[in-house]
């Protein structure tokens, strides 16, 4: 089982999103959470260690995570390059997700 971790500013559209769409992968565990110490599930050094992929929305949200939980990162990092344009499960967001994350998954 992969542990794949969603990574954006307030948790409250992005990586959610991403967290409810890859729920139902087979073989992946997903959760989200944001930079923001007053995102929605504010990001913690316990949820870096568990994930085995980190997904990031913008390269501001790798640095974050670099700055902040670096001796915590165990699996890899990638960028999204997904900008805070999007809703809550929009369905261009949705596409967007499955092609750029997709490739990346078992």
């Amino acid at each position: 089982m992969k542990h794949l971790l969603f990574i954006c500013s307030q948790n409250k559209l992005r990586s959610p999103t991403a967290e409810q769409v890859f729920s139902t992968w087979p073989g992946v565990e997903a959760s989200s959470a944001g930079t923001n110490h007053d995102a929605e599930e504010p990001l913690t050094g316990e949820l870096v260690e568990w994930a085995d992929i980190i997904f990031v929305m913008e390269r501001v949200h790798r640095n974050k995570l670099s700055k902040r939980f670096k001796r915590h990162i165990k699996g890899r990092v990638i960028c999204l390059n997904i900008p805070d344009n999007y809703e809550f499960m929009d369905p261009a967001l949705i596409t967007l997700l499955r092609t750029r994350v997709g490739p990346h998954l078992p």
